[in-house]
């Protein structure tokens, strides 16, 4: 079944990819013909979990735990030789509930005060180019720069040549590299909050419990004037 990322996301926001509330994703999971009972598998053809990583994320903040990502998306499979096939899909409708776990998302205010009272890590999945604000930001009207205090492990760096996720030692020393702790609370963020589900993922296969997505991301903090930017390579740990 095909989940389409742009029609799962909230229509009235003026945010790209925003959560939508969970009657309607629970309405959209059961027309895919997904029920409770259900084991997920989700995968994509980006070559590093990009938007099965998003998908992932929010089967699990909507309540259902049963998800997996196919390592490796499409292209592991393709280069394996496994089947495929062509054609629409109709499947018959199913049975999906849907309550969201407040616990899985942050806003903007919540970042924001997480950073002042060092309660929380802040991990932007961006390119470092952007995060140091040496490219210009896609959108219009967001600025360049990074929210400040925070760590940048842009996405692309957690997997191998052929985008299947790094192994738990490799990925717990880029995380070290980083000056990210999988033991402490984390707030992950990119630029619409798709990249940053990546590395929910990653966190969450070495262990880490205690991960959020903030969901506004860098669209939301890089366009509000009111909020503070930092320019440049992130600050080292003391």
């Amino acid at each position: 079944m095909f989940f389409d990322l742009d029609l799962n996301s909230n229509p009235s926001s003026p945010l790209p990819h925003m959560l939508p509330a969970a009657p309607g994703f629970a309405r959209q999971m059961s027309d895919l013909g997904l029920s409770d009972s259900d084991l997920i598998v989700v995968y994509d053809g980006s070559g590093a979990n990009l938007s099965a990583g998003r998908a992932w994320w929010m089967f699990r903040a909507f309540g259902h735990p049963a998800v997996a990502v196919l390592d490796g998306g499409l292209g592991q499979w393709r280069r394996e030789g496994r089947p495929l096939e062509g054609g629409e899909v109709r499947p018959a409708p199913g049975r999906f509930t849907a309550r969201l776990d407040p616990r899985a998302v942050r806003t903007l205010e919540e970042v924001r005060l997480s950073i002042e009272r060092g309660s929380a890590q802040v991990v932007d999945a961006r390119t470092r180019g952007r995060f140091e604000a040496s490219l210009p930001e896609p959108r219009p009207g967001v600025r360049a720069g990074h929210v400040p205090g925070s760590r940048n492990l842009p996405y692309a760096e957690l997997v191998d040549s052929s985008g299947r996720l790094l192994s738990a030692a490799e990925l717990c020393a880029r995380f070290a590299a980083e000056g990210i702790d999988p033991a402490r609370p984390i707030i992950t963020l990119c630029g619409s909050g798709v990249s940053a589900c990546a590395v929910a993922l990653a966190l969450d296969q070495v262990g880490a419990t205690e991960v959020a997505v903030y969901d506004g991301s860098w669209t939301e903090w890089g366009g509000q004037a009111e909020v503070p930017v930092a320019t440049g390579p992130a600050e080292r740990p003391g």
